[in-house]
């Protein structure tokens, strides 16, 4: 019986991730190589269906959607403080990121998902402080469809020394 259990909960955690879909760790660091307070990386290519897991490496950073900056019909998201979160992009389009405390210090992300369909809106929204020079970057990493290939992704960085993927609070 507790084998059956356990095949039943395997076969439904396999059926809720689409076949070939990706999962990316985004880390929220007090230092990172771009400086202070940052997502790294700052900028991911993904596809419909992927994970963005999002790792509370340092304490004090969350993950929230920002107003605008979403594609149509996908629901706007806030995590709690110092936890891990998991995003399932669902939409073609550009996903605007922020740290809620951190937001003007230009802790920002930009996940693009398929083609960035709604550039031009997200691009349109004004940015505080130094999110504005942080997402002038992130946009010119933004690729066009086909210009790298149906899925060219970022390189994915050398994982942080205190990340861990087992804990769902850092220590």
């Amino acid at each position: 019986m507790r084998f059956t259990g356990l095949a039943l909960a395997a076969g439904l955690a396999l059926a809720a991730c689409p076949a070939g879909a990706e999962t990316f760790e985004v880390r929220m660091l007090n230092k990172g190589a771009a400086g202070a307070m940052v997502f790294e990386p700052a900028h991911v290519l993904a596809a419909p269906g992927d994970r963005i897991h999002f790792v509370a490496v340092d304490q004090g950073h969350n993950v929230e959607s920002i107003e605008g900056m979403l594609p149509e019909g996908v629901a706007p998201f806030r995590s709690e403080m110092n936890a891990d979160f998991d995003l399932t992009v669902t939409a073609e389009g550009l996903y605007g990121i922020k740290c809620t405390p951190h937001y003007a210090m230009g802790m920002v992300a930009l996940i693009q998902v398929g083609a960035a369909v709604n550039r031009e809106a997200a691009a349109a929204v004004p940015q505080k402080g130094r999110a504005k020079a942080r997402f002038a970057e992130l946009f010119a990493e933004v690729k066009r469809p086909g210009a790298d290939g149906p899925r060219a992704r970022p390189a994915r960085p050398a994982p942080h020394p205190a990340a861990s993927l087992t804990s769902r609070k850092p220590r």
